[in-house]
């Protein structure tokens, strides 16, 4: 478990900085919390996939819920589309978690290279076509791919989810909202799952920085949501998406 009362304050501001940028971007785009920390976790600090993930996750407990209760104030809930994602999203969940502590990391490079791909797509779209809202087709399936690659990949949910629904024409400012407020539900289902799996031993001094940066972001994402336009989100996801994928891509081919 994480003992606060021993972390070196100069040691933590920098991952309360990561955890503040990683949820302003995340409550604002529907997506990249568990990217951006992972990738900083993995990458500069060492720390195991399994270990990134536990810990991301732990912490998304407490900015996903910060996050859902002021889109849901903002009214950027679709809740029959909330009905239709939440339960496939934790059942995908859950089975991620289990996989990951066995070591699913052969998928990464091609969920990072389909990512890559889609973050293209959505940029091509938002200069070719004009963003029209329509009702999704595809949810269940998508929720319970989402769901098990969030938590097999350390972080995916809202880049699979929020770049899907947005594909199939679902209006930005309610994928967003409707994608963060499921998002807590399946948080706390992984984190249950990695604790019962390995213990709070899962869990990073890392995560104390990471939670009270995104804690402190998490109402911020939800009022930027409500006042970009569509098709400025649509731009800045696809951006976000592509550059975040394509990193963690090349560092899982490279390594």
């Amino acid at each position: 478990m994480i003992d606060l009362s021993s972390i070196d304050v100069s040691q933590i501001l920098p991952f309360i900085a990561v955890g503040f940028a990683a949820q302003v971007i995340d409550g604002a785009l529907g997506m990249a919390f568990g990217v951006i920390s992972s990738t900083m976790m993995v990458s500069l600090l060492g720390i195991s996939p399994t270990r990134a993930s536990a810990g991301v996750h732990f912490v998304e407990m407490f900015t996903t819920a910060a996050s859902a209760i002021s889109h849901i104030a903002h009214k950027n809930v679709d809740w029959r589309l909330f009905g239709r994602l939440v339960i496939p999203g934790l059942i995908g969940g859950v089975l991620g978690a289990y996989v990951l502590v066995l070591n699913a990391d052969i998928a990464r490079p091609f969920v990072m290279a389909y990512l890559t791909g889609v973050g293209v797509y959505l940029l091509w779209r938002a200069f070719h076509t004009p963003p029209k809202a329509h009702r999704a087709r595809i949810v269940a399936p998508l929720g319970l791919i989402g769901g098990f690659l969030d938590a097999a990949g350390g972080g995916g949910w809202g880049p699979i989810v929020t770049s899907n629904l947005l594909i199939q024409g679902v209006e930005p400012r309610k994928t967003i909202g409707t994608v963060n407020t499921a998002e807590f539900f399946l948080t706390v289902s992984v984190s249950i799952t990695f604790i019962a799996a390995m213990g709070f031993a899962a869990l990073t001094i890392v995560t104390g920085g990471l939670l009270i940066g995104g804690v402190l972001a998490a109402p911020l994402g939800a009022v930027l949501a409500k006042r970009v336009q569509p098709r400025t989100l649509l731009i800045l996801v696809g951006i976000v998406l592509t550059a975040t994928s394509a990193f963690s891509l090349w560092r899982a081919v490279a390594a």
